[in-house]
């Protein structure tokens, strides 16, 4: 049976046992799932096991089992970005982010599925088929991270790495019912990360509490000289956990509750709220006037980037590839063929917007609202310490009621694309239910100010029974 454990919970297990005994039982479970949340496991993850029983990993994480998204590059662990252009690629070497987890004695159980080279809000465009959520197998676990987050809402994994483009860790976080961040844009190298819009992404961990997510920042947060984003700056993420919000200073964006938010969500998002202000912190609407151009935006710029980062992937270097008699006959039919639908719209959409005549009338505008859009949250952060509204507009739909329609797919990332253009902070707690699915609360900071989006999770996880709710399909 699948179990919900923190990082305390297996390191108690680990002393009852052994790190190779709670190893081979998340195989097991991973062995016995129904959600397809894993693309592949790791044969060396029973090794890793009994060198971390031997002292050898000792660290913040010995013996914790971890779940790593496709498109995080592990050393002799297939990274395929779940896609058939990538099929049996292995790295030479490790993201930044694996030699820190690696150096903290932290056990890779596997690659977890996601959208093609993470494009998606669904996790349906996987060549490896889709990843049910935990709560209802009919419906999607949100993305493009879903299996990340999938494995831990199914016990098959307490914590996961993900990475955030425009909502990749916080949507499958709040579809799921577990805690996911997105660090501030430099905070995570993104050494090692396959790049599909590079100004926009960073890594971020998913976890069953805040406190798990801030010892997994402890680990992997910090400065990288092979990553030029990179921000030399020290922050103690474990510091940040005080049941303390009294003083707390809210900002409530009217545009996050506009026209398509459910009903439920809504009152999930507002009893959250309605809960701050009884533990002592105040609230105010703030208005955030640009929010509305903020997909558009969005859109053009991570397109444009995913046309040039993607035009590596031409069957030359890496993967299968078809004959031609040349190499653009070649690297046509080897994209036509293993580039799946999504991944071939944006990169036809983001060349168009790139190209010459277009570039001003699109791209150079993007940037410009982006700009807009930035300015919005620093007015806003300037008179309130955190701004909350909900993470998704809606709970996790079914499975087949967007794929065919991407306009609308894309509308459903309208709360969550603001932050990555900004490049600020921002956690989903799971803060409800509705028609008993989970609600996501999205908490948003200061840019490097995660400290308080921190302490502001942890105090509503600590007074509230949220993070208690379970998936009935899998637990």
């Amino acid at each position: 049976m699948a179990e919900w454990l923190s990082i305390s919970d297996v390191r108690k297990k680990i002393s009852e046992s052994s790190a190779e005994e709670v190893t081979a039982a998340y195989l097991e479970t991973i062995g016995q799932s129904r959600i397809n949340g894993y693309t592949c496991t790791y044969d060396g993850a029973l090794e890793m096991a009994k060198q971390a029983d031997k002292g050898e990993g000792e660290g913040l994480l010995a013996g914790v089992p971890i779940a790593i998204k496709d498109n995080i590059s592990t050393k002799g662990l297939a990274t395929t970005c779940s896609s058939k252009i990538l099929e049996g690629y292995v790295p030479p070497y490790d993201a930044h982010v694996i030699e820190r987890l690696k150096a903290e004695g932290a056990v890779i159980l596997g690659k977890t599925n996601m959208d093609e080279f993470a494009m998606g809000t669904s996790t349906e465009s996987s060549c490896y088929g889709v990843t049910m959520n935990p709560w209802d197998l009919e419906r999607v676990p949100g993305g493009s991270s879903g299996g990340s987050a999938a494995v831990v809402a199914a016990g098959e994994a307490p914590i996961s790495l993900g990475s955030d483009t425009g909502g990749s860790v916080r949507c499958p976080a709040a579809f799921c019912g577990v805690v996911g961040l997105k660090p501030t844009y430099g905070a995570v190298s993104r050494y090692g990360l396959i790049s599909y819009a590079n100004s926009l992404e960073q890594i971020g961990p998913m976890a069953t509490c805040v406190g798990d997510i801030a010892t997994v920042m402890d680990v992997i947060g910090g400065y990288d000289p092979r990553d030029s984003t990179s921000i030399n700056r020290e922050i103690s993420y474990r510091d940040a956990l005080v049941d303390d919000v009294k003083g707390l200073k809210v900002g409530v964006p009217e545009e996050y509750f506009g026209e398509g938010v459910d009903g439920g969500v809504e009152k999930a998002v507002w009893d959250a709220i309605s809960k701050y202000e009884e533990m002592g912190a105040t609230w105010e609407k703030v208005s955030m006037p640009n929010t509305k151009y903020a997909l558009a935006a969005y859109y053009t710029i991570a397109m444009s980037e995913a046309s040039s980062n993607l035009a590596r992937f031409d069957g030359t270097r890496y993967g299968p590839r078809n004959d031609g008699e040349n190499w653009h006959v070649m690297a046509s039919r080897t994209r036509a063929e293993y580039f799946g639908k999504e991944v071939q719209r944006r990169v036809l959409l983001g060349t168009y917007a790139l190209s010459a005549g277009y570039q001003d009338k699109y791209y150079l505008k993007a940037l410009k609202v982006r700009t807009l859009v930035k300015q919005d949250f620093e007015k806003a952060l300037s008179n309130v310490d955190v701004l909350m509204g909900p993470t998704m507009p809606m709970p996790a739909f079914r499975i087949g009621e967007k794929i065919e329609d991407p306009l609308s797919l894309y509308l459903t990332d309208v709360n969550t694309v603001p932050m990555n253009l900004a490049g600020v902070p921002c956690i989903s707690v799971p803060c409800g239910l509705s028609d008993g699915l989970p609600v996501g609360l999205q908490i948003i900071g200061k840019q490097f100010d995660e400290a308080t989006i921190i302490r502001s999770a942890y105090a509503f996880e600590q007074n509230t029974d949220h993070n208690k709710a379970r998936p009935a399909e899998v637990i």
